[in-house]
């Protein structure tokens, strides 16, 4: 089989080569479930993980990407039977970018026949990050205004489509009239293209003066400055990430006057701690699937040999939703 392996460190163009390796086999007693990978998702972290840049390093060479879908191959594993269709969120680093792979069987889950494998692949993270963050960090309530940011990312679509079954009014913030129109096609009631208006403005005249109750931030930087500037009373600001690139701070004494709180969102952390919540979320979430009230953005498939090209696209920022890698 083949699969992906960082050499060095550098650009994913530069840090990844693809080889040839054996299949992994199962060990006995080990709860672990050998898949043939249909479909993974690129995540920005993987880029980060290429160049060294992410708080968890490992030694080289490893094999990077947190989430896939594909066909269970196991010949007697006693939860997942063979041939059925699941997802998974392997470890580093033996990741995601493999034709084969082995995972631990508490890191696979099931998925309905309805589901393709380019949404399967890209559900689990994103969407398991925004039902964290909005019901269980944030706990919001229906009515209340939830504002977005960075709206047609992958993680930031998936709140959106979240805020609004949660019952929500929803602003999200977008930076091109493509991204824009993926905004309001997942539901979103107002969109401010923030690279031409005033995000600040339009969220408080939009809210009567009063500001957003919840703030949905992967982007850090500036725009977490700027919304401190629009919370409302009692608001929660969910610090999801720093795409910015600049880490932003929070002045106690700002947070006390204006009466709001900034919530880190550490999903990763929570999945360690309470996997069986993170069990009860993703059958809340495959509901919340059927049922039509989500649906993960495919912005583009690539063939597995177009991996580097994949990775150097969603560095760039001009993509929207998930991009996925192929396996065939």
């Amino acid at each position: 089989m083949k699969r992906w392996e960082v050499v060095k460190l550098g650009k994913p163009e530069e840090s990844l080569r693809l080889n040839k390796v054996e299949i992994p086999a199962i060990e006995k007693n080990k709860n672990e479930v050998l898949i043939k990978v249909e479909s993974a998702a690129m995540n920005f972290f993987d880029i980060l993980q290429c160049k060294g840049e992410y708080q968890e390093r490992h030694p080289l060479p490893f094999t990077p990407g947190a989430e896939l879908s594909g066909i269970v191959m196991s010949e007697d594993d006693t939860v997942y039977k063979k041939g059925q269709r699941v997802l998974a969120a392997p470890s580093l680093p033996n990741g995601a970018y493999s034709e084969w792979i082995k995972v631990e069987g508490d890191k696979v889950f099931s998925i309905p026949d309805t589901m393709t494998f380019n949404e399967a692949a890209s559900m689990f993270i994103t969407y398991q990050t925004g039902y964290y963050a909005l019901l269980q960090c944030a706990q919001i309530k229906r009515g209340e205004t939830l504002l977005v940011h960075a709206g047609s990312g992958g993680v930031g679509s998936a709140a959106i489509q979240l805020g609004k079954a949660f019952g929500a009014r929803v602003i999200a913030t977008a930076g091109s009239e493509e991204k824009i129109r993926i905004c309001k096609e997942i539901g979103a009631d107002i969109v401010i293209n923030y690279k031409k208006e005033d995000f600040v403005k339009i969220v408080k005249e939009s809210t009567n003066g009063k500001g957003a109750d919840v703030i949905f931030d992967p982007v850090g930087g500036d725009t977490f400055d700027r919304s401190r500037k629009c919370i409302a009373f009692n608001g929660r600001l969910l610090i999801i990430g720093f795409a910015s690139g600049r880490i932003a701070k929070a002045p106690a004494n700002h947070l006390l006057v204006k009466n709001y709180s900034a919530v880190g969102v550490h999903w990763g952390y929570f999945w360690k701690l309470y996997p069986e919540k993170v069990n009860e979320n993703h059958t809340k979430l495959v509901e919340l699937y059927n049922e039509g009230f989500i649906k993960p953005l495919i912005y583009n498939e690539y063939s597995f040999e177009q991996l580097p090209l994949g990775l150097k696209q969603l560095g760039q920022r001009e993509t929207w939703g998930k991009l996925v890698l192929k396996t065939s």
